[in-house]
């Protein structure tokens, strides 16, 4: 076994690789860059090395300074994690050069199966069923829309080094191949080093299910079940559970035999994943094989019980399968979200700066199901523009479907993020939604469901109820607080004003009254429910947890001028507690109005400007790209709304934008 292994990674996946070789007694190794100094993997690591400035062109993806970091440290082995240099054959040929072990499968497997257009061929002579497409490097925009032609619309255009979304269109004409093919090109080479892309049909209604298998340097390969990976936007994942609410147990044993065997044709020797397209009826196609640990393996390894890094290190050091196929057993239902720094209510445009605020959920056993919770920052960290925008991965795992996913809500309600814009209110909001509970999936769910975007939805019904009592209970603790400076003359029994209540909840208005005369305190509403409300919450925390009626709860809060901004299940509000009076004159002020921008194009996201496609005086139509941004290797391409003259350009080519600048004004 290795004495030191060097991660050749940054954020949440170096955390990862580096807890589970702690606990095999295995030295560690950081790789940082400029940007991440102060980093959480750099401070867990047992010894780090600079690779170079910010940008991962410059440093992680540098194969001679992780060489180079491997002999001034004497690492033996190196764990690439996922992204970067995971799936470069040159990269694990060159480790190999200079006598370091690469976790991960042999240059060949790598070269095999880790290059799209490579491994839809290989896959094609082994017989397995694949998308039909044009397995070729497409050169040129027309010959892209040709092929495309031929295939038939919609088609898909993938970047053959690519994953994580990166380098990947949809397209539905003609014109969207042409585009299309540009910015998977260009996304591709500033994410991978590689401009290669290909053309498929997409298939509609489709369902993205993967196999996880493992394999070592003897020849053995097993399948540890699939995971479901439909809930995706801009064809990156989401949400995704181990087991498939889709599968029965012989189709899992067909697509789990089907990947074996081409793990096996190719001597895969590590953890790898084999991704299927599959359709309602349970059919199913090969897409791609990931020579790599994927973002989303801990819900295999909360339902198998298996540590899929410590097997991959096992495995490089020429050590036998523990368990044989016969051995792998489901356990129960795992959920992860990936919680990502962006604003579900613009778009999801990332969103950079400090985390003023992390405070993830207890993780461990409570009520039945287990919280793990995968990070790579800390509370004061920064979320830099360099990098995917991804935060933490909150996994639950529970006995059924439905606990999962009830465990899921309830610990993303009780996961506070501030300083920045993040996407956990859309995950509550997923975990609530019907047709996520029925299991009802599609790759184009969120599309399908959220046809305008995400707007924050107002609390109403039961929710409502528990968000009031919330507001109620915590100015009812203030309230007491005051009451007991010294020196105040009191009442001998309760004000009225102190117990008849008005919680405006934005400019609803939810009327109570308050009792606490038998040390508990019981809210009683206008239409006569009551409502008893217990928590040991103190001012200043950023999550109020209790019972409301008997039901355990979370909620975030925040301070804000006269009350608290509170998150809950999906919804947010704007609470404040007034007296009756108070109710009566707040009711009266006039509602605070945005500002019209609608002869503005703003920028959407701290980024980059790629380019500027208009000029001063020209005319633009509806749908015509007005500009590219730049931002966490995305390009996104800002088209304009409605018919138009462009009046003034405030913005150029390489200029570097926050959030809200104006880029260009219309007249």
């Amino acid at each position: 076994m290795f004495s030191k292994i060097l991660i050749a990674n940054r954020g949440e996946i170096a955390c990862r690789v580096i807890k589970t070789a702690r606990r095999m007694g295995i030295g560690t190794v950081a790789v940082f860059s400029e940007a991440d100094r102060d980093a959480l993997h750099v401070e867990m690591a047992d010894e780090a090395v600079f690779v170079g400035p910010a940008p991962a062109a410059q440093s992680y993806l540098v194969i001679e300074k992780i060489v180079e970091a491997c002999r001034q440290t004497g690492a033996e082995a190196v764990h690439p994690g996922y992204g970067f240099l995971s799936e470069r054959a040159a990269f694990a040929e060159a480790l190999a050069s200079a006598g370091i072990t690469f976790i991960g499968p042999n240059p060949k497997a790598i070269e095999a199966m880790g290059d799209k257009i490579e491994s839809k061929k290989f896959a094609n002579a082994a017989k397995v069923s694949t998308v039909p497409g044009f397995l070729g490097v497409i050169e040129s925009p027309e010959e892209a829309v040709r092929i495309a032609d031929d295939i038939g619309y919609p088609v898909m255009i993938k970047a053959s080094a690519g994953g994580g979304g990166k380098g990947m269109r949809i397209a539905y004409s003609a014109a969207e191949v042409a585009e299309g093919f540009a910015r998977a090109r260009s996304e591709a080479a500033s994410s991978f080093g590689d401009d290669r892309v290909f053309v498929e049909k997409f298939i509609t209604d489709p369902r993205h299910v993967e196999i996880q298998v493992i394999g070592d340097k003897h020849g053995n390969v097993v399948y540890l079940g699939e995971r479901e990976c439909s809930i995706q936007r801009r064809n990156q994942k989401v949400i995704e559970e181990a087991p498939s609410p889709l599968l029965d147990e012989a189709t899992r044993r067909r697509m789990g035999e089907q990947a074996v065997a081409l793990a096996k044709a190719v001597n895969y020797d590590s953890a790898g994943t084999v991704e299927f397209v599959a359709g309602q009826d349970r059919s199913f196609y090969f897409l791609e094989m990931n020579t790599r640990l994927q973002v989303e393996h801990p819900v295999t390894e909360m339902v198998t019980g298996i540590d899929l890094v410590e097997e991959m290190i096992r495995i490089a050091a020429g050590e036998k399968l523990r368990f044989s196929q016969e051995d792998i057993r489901l356990d129960g239902w795992a959920v992860e979200s990936r919680v990502y720094a962006e604003d579900p209510t613009r778009g999801f445009l990332p969103s950079t700066g400090r985390l003023v605020t992390y405070r993830p959920p207890a993780e461990g056993e409570a009520d039945g199901a287990r919280v793990r919770n995968d990070t790579g920052v800390v509370e004061g960290g920064e979320i830099s523009i360099y990098y995917d925008p991804m935060i933490a991965k909150l996994i639950t795992h529970a006995p059924t479907r439905a606990a999962a996913i009830a465990a899921q809500q309830r610990a993303l309600d009780a996961f506070a993020i501030d300083g920045i814009r993040h996407n956990i209110p859309f995950l509550s909001a997923l975990m609530a939604h019907p047709r996520w509970q029925e299991g009802h999936l599609s790759t184009g769910f969120i599309a399908e469901e959220f046809p305008e975007g995400f707007a924050m939805p107002k609390p109403e019904g039961e929710v409502a109820i528990h968000l009031a009592a919330v507001a109620a209970a915590i100015d009812h603790l203030f309230n007491e607080r005051k009451r007991r400076i010294s020196g105040q003359l009191r009442s001998a029994k309760p004000v009225r004003f102190e117990r008849e209540r008005v919680v405006m909840l934005g400019r609803e208005a939810v009327p109570l009254t308050i009792d606490d005369r038998d040390g508990a305190l019981v809210l009683a509403f206008a239409d006569g429910r009551t409502v008893a409300v217990a928590s040991s919450w103190r001012p200043g925390e950023p999550v109020w947890q209790g019972r409301v009626d008997g039901k355990a709860i979370a909620v975030q809060v925040r301070p804000i001028l006269n009350g608290v901004a509170l998150a809950h299940a999906g919804t947010a509000t704007e609470a404040r507690v007034y007296t009756r009076r108070e109710a009566e004159l707040a009711a009266l002020m006039p509602e605070k109005v945005a500002a019209d921008t609608s002869k503005q194009l703003l920028c959407p996201m701290p980024g980059l400007v790629k380019a500027i496609a208009v000029a001063e005086g020209q005319e633009v139509k509806a749908g015509e790209t007005l500009a590219i941004v730049e931002a966490m290797k995305m390009e996104n391409v800002l088209k304009a709304e409605r018919d138009g003259t462009v009046a003034k350009i405030h913005a150029k080519e390489g200029d570097s934008l926050a959030v809200d600048a104006v880029i260009l004004e219309f007249s």
